[in-house]
């Protein structure tokens, strides 16, 4: 089964629930977290990225970003999403 993958970015102040709320929305529209890292650099700030499959996703693309933007300015967090065949056109040796 082909999947069709996204890369997420998260950033900003350290907070309670920044990691529920935002796989709490992915669960909730049938997006798959295929790989999650998360830390606290330097004076509390936030750092995660997300590797998800969007392929059985109830909403497009276009609708994940606002959504996700959305959550990320609810929470003073910046919220970047890229997807896959975007990432590969940008690194290419």
């Amino acid at each position: 089964m082909e999947k069709e993958l996204l890369f997420i970015t998260v950033i900003g102040e350290d907070k309670k629930g920044i990691v529920a709320k935002i796989s709490n929305f992915l669960y909730k529209k049938d997006i798959n977290i295929e790989d999650i890292n998360q830390r606290i650099m330097g004076d509390g700030y936030f750092v995660m990225t997300m590797l998800v499959d969007i392929k059985n996703s109830t909403i497009p693309m276009e609708k994940i970003t606002r959504e996700l933007e959305k959550i990320g300015k609810s929470l003073e967090l910046r919220v970047q999403l890229q997807h896959e065949n975007i990432f590969k056109m940008m690194h290419r040796v």
